[in-house]
């Protein structure tokens, strides 16, 4: 499967169950009000919160992917990804060029192949944020 199917599918499983989750919140503040159980409208209320929460989580992942997909593109256009990336040169690279999107991109890319994800993914968030604050146009 496709990620990007795969992702579609994730999300709209993910979209159903907040549905599911934030109509029994609704119901028991409903219910709790109607009876007069301030238990259940407080139960149903902080329910609710999951809903919202779980839906600008998602959010955040789907344009931080977006993001990156679009900077990956905007990189391959100007030949600016390598074929093959050591993590030593390209450690260094990003120190040299704290403001360059490119270097903490291909950073992001080296920690990748270490398998350190955290990292990678830490280093692509700040080429993101770089390239979209320099115009999100000739990163």
């Amino acid at each position: 499967m496709r990620p990007r199917t795969l992702v579609a599918v994730l999300v709209t499983a993910l979209a159903v169950y907040l549905v599911l989750v934030a109509w029994r919140g609704v119901v028991l503040v409903v219910e709790g009000t109607r009876v007069g159980d301030a238990v259940s409208v407080v139960l149903g209320l902080s329910v609710l919160v999951f809903p919202v929460l779980g839906a600008a989580l998602v959010w955040r992942e789907v344009q931080f992917g977006r993001d990156t997909e679009a900077l990956a593109r905007s990189l391959a256009a100007r030949q600016a990804l390598p074929d093959d990336l050591a993590f030593d040169p390209a450690h260094a690279h990003a120190a040299q060029h704290p403001d360059d999107p490119a270097a903490w991109y291909r950073l992001g890319l080296a920690y990748d192949d270490m398998g350190d994800r955290r990292q990678a993914r830490a280093c692509v968030r700040r080429a993101v944020a770089l390239w979209r604050s320099a115009g999100a146009d000739g990163a």
